[in-house]
């Protein structure tokens, strides 16, 4: 166990949403251990849009990839009128390796070398101990059990905060029916379910469950595609709320009684709000990258073979989301039905 000062930390971990949520609980617990300890995080600017403003985060320094070698001067010259007593290194990437590069600190702890892709280890001081593969969450908490900090109660406090909820009570004023939020796409058209499926899923929601889809997720050309053929397929259109933003969907998600989605950032998101979310997954290994700790009931396994035992591992699976049929969505929504729709229903207080 490394023994370090946590005045100053700062946390090197730039890419995805779902990653962002996940290192939520990391400085959380770095907070409730030494509530004065300044927390800076190197970050893009979409998981940036989501984290701002929250109670752990005193800093944030933007990684702006758009700008191209110049993302690298940007935050050099930022981090050089900077010190800190820790890093965490908690992103393996080479990018991410050359801006730990950039950090000034005594201690930089990133991942052991079997796990320390690109070349990582070679821009950190230290490392945590090797470990048998784990889903993400749990990897990420092996840096706090290194530094001596506990990680229990697992806390993410998404939100929304108290400014938003007008925002969130406004919108979920137009329904008369229980809101379930549909996340029409994701970053890797691997991982995407076919539009005319959800389609099929959307108007069953409507008649057999009584709930009010939602569309979600940005306007990317893949997504704006997406919705189009969902709303060209439907009996009764959904609500289409593409573009809203990562800080409106949190209100969107609080406010839904149900989520659907493939692996991507949103249902990290759905999971840390504690929103029951149908999870489908076939490109990536669920025991890595799926709900972590809630909603196990409610996912779909496209990855595995029927009774495989699979081990966890970042092997990913081509050719899988057209094996979920509509049938399997549906007979898990049917569970969610029985196991919780009798919770309360709403935006949580």
């Amino acid at each position: 166990m490394i023994d370090v000062p946590l005045q100053r930390v700062c946390i090197v971990m730039m890419s995805a949403v779902g990653d962002a949520v996940h290192v939520l609980p990391v400085i959380n617990a770095l907070k409730r251990r030494s509530p004065g300890t300044h927390v800076t995080w190197v970050l893009q600017p979409g998981p940036a849009s989501l984290v701002r403003g929250h109670r752990s985060v005193d800093e944030i320094i933007v990684f702006d990839r758009s700008r191209g070698w110049r993302a690298f001067t940007d935050v050099r010259r930022e981090l050089a009128a900077r010190r800190f007593d820790l890093v965490l290194a908690l992103q393996v990437y080479f990018k991410a390796g050359i801006v730990t590069s950039f950090t000034r600190a005594s201690v930089k702890l990133g991942f052991d070398l079997a796990r320390a892709r690109d070349a990582n280890w070679l821009f950190t001081t230290h490392r945590i101990p090797p470990h048998e593969p784990q889903h993400v969450q749990d990897q990420y908490f092996e840096f706090l059990t290194e530094i001596g900090v506990p990680y229990e109660p697992i806390e993410w406090d998404l939100g929304p905060s108290p400014e938003e909820r007008p925002a969130q009570q406004e919108f979920a004023s137009r329904f008369d029916r229980p809101i379930a939020s549909i996340v029409v796409a994701t970053s890797k058209p691997e991982k995407d379910w076919l539009p005319e499926r959800w389609a099929e899923v959307a108007d069953a929601l409507w008649n057999d469950f009584g709930l009010h889809p939602v569309l979600v997720g940005g306007r990317s050309p893949r997504e704006l595609a997406a919705e189009r053929a969902i709303l060209e397929r439907t009996e009764h259109a959904p609500y289409s709320a593409l573009g809203s933003g990562l800080r409106k969907l949190v209100g969107i998600f609080d406010a839904s009684s149900l989520v659907l989605s493939p692996d991507t950032g949103p249902l990290h998101m759905a999971v840390a709000l504690d929103r029951p979310v149908v999870s489908l997954m076939g490109y990536t290994n669920p025991k890595r990258t799926g709900p972590y700790r809630r909603f196990h009931d409610l996912l779909i396994d496209a990855y595995g073979e029927p009774g495989e035992n699979y081990p966890i591992s970042m092997e990913n699976r081509l050719g899988r989301m057209p094996r979920i049929s509509v049938r399997d969505v549906l007979e898990r929504v049917e569970r969610w039905r029985a196991a919780y729709q009798s919770a309360e229903i709403g935006p949580k207080s």
